[in-house]
């Protein structure tokens, strides 16, 4: 045999003589405290493949723009050129990790060297080749620190 009970009264209960007893009781009110939002990641690979590819893409790079100066024929000149991959440089040592910039500033020197000045791959070192590998070990590092300081500034200002 089953025996029914009687429903538990509620924890509310209804006084119509004290209307101000069946309120709950008030809580104290908790702020939060103020926080930064998270940091959203972007969807992909991330920084940090760029930088880890950046003296690959920067051969490639260097190598499609050997290929679009020679078809503008000799009509380029030295400095010009010299110009446009001190461009490429920094271009590809902004990602690349500050390390990897002078052997990005060698790749393009290598390929301004054999292609641009002496135009049949060979590699001198005359005053003007040490000119320009100069500029651009120097245009790399440039790239590089300004990038690293910029990312140290970033680190800073999270925290």
């Amino acid at each position: 045999m089953a025996t029914l009970h009687r429903p538990a009264p509620s924890h509310r209960t209804y006084l119509p003589y004290a209307p101000h007893l069946s309120r709950a009781p008030r809580l104290p009110r908790v702020t939060l405290p103020c926080t930064r939002p998270g940091r959203r990641t972007p969807p992909g690979p991330g920084p940090a493949l760029a930088r880890d590819l950046a003296l690959p893409l920067g051969a490639v790079a260097a190598a499609l723009l050997v290929a679009a100066l020679m078809l503008t024929g000799e009509s380029v000149h030295a400095a010009v050129a010299l110009a446009v991959f001190v461009l490429l440089t920094v271009a590809v040592s902004l990602p690349a990790r500050p390390v990897v910039a002078p052997a990005v500033a060698l790749v393009s020197w290598l390929f301004y060297d054999g292609f641009v000045l002496h135009q049949r791959s060979d590699l001198a070192f005359q005053p003007q080749d040490r000119t320009a590998l100069l500029v651009l070990l120097l245009a790399g590092i440039t790239g590089a620190g300004c990038a690293a300081a910029v990312r140290a500034a970033r680190r800073h200002l999270a925290r």
